[in-house]
């Protein structure tokens, strides 16, 4: 019980910061090439794609890499639940399509794979 009541504290804690933090995300404005450029440095795999993005060689960039990234973007522009006024056009949208494809679009071989992947995994590491 001990336990559990700390951990539910730290969690109650953790809850408030990352309410003030996405509150804070959802009033900074942000254009729909700035999204792309978030989305890009996020869903880069290692630190070439990471160099090739700094220094503009995106044709060095590969197309299973270009296409995740064109599904997320695509899907900051075009959900729904990201054109509500309250958060279009801001920082929260790009990091929203992140979480958002993992959890609604993103394929995985198997319903444990997306949960533990959202839970612990890729998806939890990107968004």
């Amino acid at each position: 019980m001990k336990q559990a009541h700390t951990l539910m504290g730290i969690s109650r804690d953790l809850s408030r910061e990352m309410e003030g933090l996405f509150n804070q995300w959802a009033k900074m404005r942000i254009t729909d090439t700035e999204v792309k450029k978030l989305i890009q440095i996020d869903m880069a795999p290692n630190k070439e794609v990471l160099q090739n993005l700094a220094e503009g060689k995106l044709n060095q960039l590969s197309t299973p890499y270009t296409e995740i990234v064109d599904s997320v973007y695509e899907y900051a522009l075009g959900s729904l639940t990201q054109q509500i006024e309250t958060a279009a056009g801001t920082v929260f949208v790009a990091y929203n399509a992140v979480a958002g494809y993992f959890q609604n679009v993103g394929i995985f071989k198997s319903v444990e794979g997306k949960f533990k992947s959202i839970m612990d995994g890729k998806a939890k590491q990107r968004a």
